[in-house]
């Protein structure tokens, strides 16, 4: 029988030296070629003009330069509606817009897997129906709903549609069957627990990579939208709408362009790297019995 290999004092799969160098160069040259587009929007960022327009494109910078971000930072101090307003909207609107996603679907969620009432699998499938639907389709329903009670041109013309995913409701679901056993509830339960309590003691840790993933769907989502058909005034308009508007300006604002596309991908990229260490360790260990 073959002694299994041990590693700081755990045993390891039965596998050679060899083969674990093979798998470990393997996925570097994964993620060495999955980084690649990144690379090159931030060597683009660091270009001069005459670089910037050479053909074809080179991975890499002959003259690194910062006067982008200079140019960037000057056109953003020019605009007559401070920046920093922007960015709060946008801030704003995505952390409000998620964390209300997040409870919201999650809570549905709930009372759709483990709750029974008269109409629960008929509502489901209206939902699973909605995913079908592009949101173009539903911008001029959306936009009466918002006109009829007042919500043109405020924040929650971009909080409360964040807040009624079909796609959040529909994830949660079915980590919520599948992860959240029903004798775990019914203790709950018999200990005197009610439903909230025992939504978010018991089920919610139960389901941490389903929600971890729709935090990094929707902060992305959120922090990426740009201008909005309900949006009229300028004080409320996002970042992302800011950015577009200064780097519209020709070839004299390609340079800026690059840098603003880079700082527009810094956040939700730290925001996916970080939650994603989390899913990838919560994954590891769900399937796990005691």
């Amino acid at each position: 029988m073959a002694k299994l290999r041990t590693r700081s004092h755990k045993v390891v799969l039965n596998r050679s030296a060899g083969g674990d160098a093979g798998i470990t160069f393997v996925l570097a040259l994964l993620g060495a070629f999955m980084f690649l587009p990144m690379l090159y929007v931030i060597m683009q960022s660091l270009k001069p003009l005459d670089e910037l327009w050479m053909f074809p494109p080179r991975f890499y910078v002959v003259s690194p330069t910062l006067k982008n971000f200079k140019q960037l930072f000057v056109l953003m101090n020019t605009s007559w509606v401070p920046f920093s307003r922007y960015i709060f909207n946008t801030v704003f609107t995505t952390i409000i817009g998620t964390i209300g996603n997040l409870f919201f679907s999650s809570l549905a969620a709930y009372c759709m897997a483990k709750i029974k009432f008269p109409g629960g699998k008929v509502m489901f499938k209206a939902v699973r129906m909605s995913l079908m639907f592009h949101s173009t389709v539903t911008a001029v329903t959306q936009f009466l709903i918002m006109s009829t009670f007042g919500w043109i041109d405020t924040y929650w013309a971009i909080i409360l549609p964040a807040w009624c995913t079909s796609l959040g409701l529909y994830l949660m679901k079915q980590f919520m069957e599948t992860n959240v056993p029903d004798t775990v509830l019914e203790s709950s339960r018999l200990d005197g627990a009610g439903e909230l309590k025992t939504f978010w003691v018991i089920a919610m840790p139960m389901v941490k990579p389903g929600w971890l993933t729709l935090i990094v769907y929707c902060f992305q989502d959120l922090w990426n939208k740009g201008a909005s058909i309900y949006i009229h005034s300028e004080q409320l308009k996002s970042f992302n709408y800011a950015i577009q508007q200064i780097t519209a300006g020709g070839i004299k604002r390609a340079g800026a362009s690059a840098a603003a596309t880079v700082v527009m991908m810094l956040v939700p990229i730290s925001v996916f790297v970080i939650t994603q260490s989390n899913i990838i360790e919560t994954m590891g260990s769900s399937g796990m019995k005691d």
